[in-house]
């Protein structure tokens, strides 16, 4: 738990970082700190789920009464 409280310390203050370098205002480095992750996290579980479905079998074997059968 403590690695990811400090993972997200750290991604919050680079977030912020950058785009108060970029822009210059407290309030928009203050406001992307907290977009960004909640997009990335938004982001992330779509990505996670594409490569679910990319890496699974692309056919399934059922055993039905002693005999095999290949769905495709």
């Amino acid at each position: 738990m403590k690695k990811t409280i400090s993972f997200a310390v750290m991604h919050f203050s680079v977030a912020f970082g950058v785009a108060y370098a970029l822009t210059g205002s407290f309030v928009i480095g203050g406001l992307l700190a907290v977009v960004e992750p909640a997009v990335n996290t938004v982001a992330f579980y779509f990505h996670e789920r594409f490569w679910e479905r990319a890496s699974a079998p692309r056919f399934t074997l059922r055993v039905d009464a002693g005999s095999a059968t290949v769905a495709v």
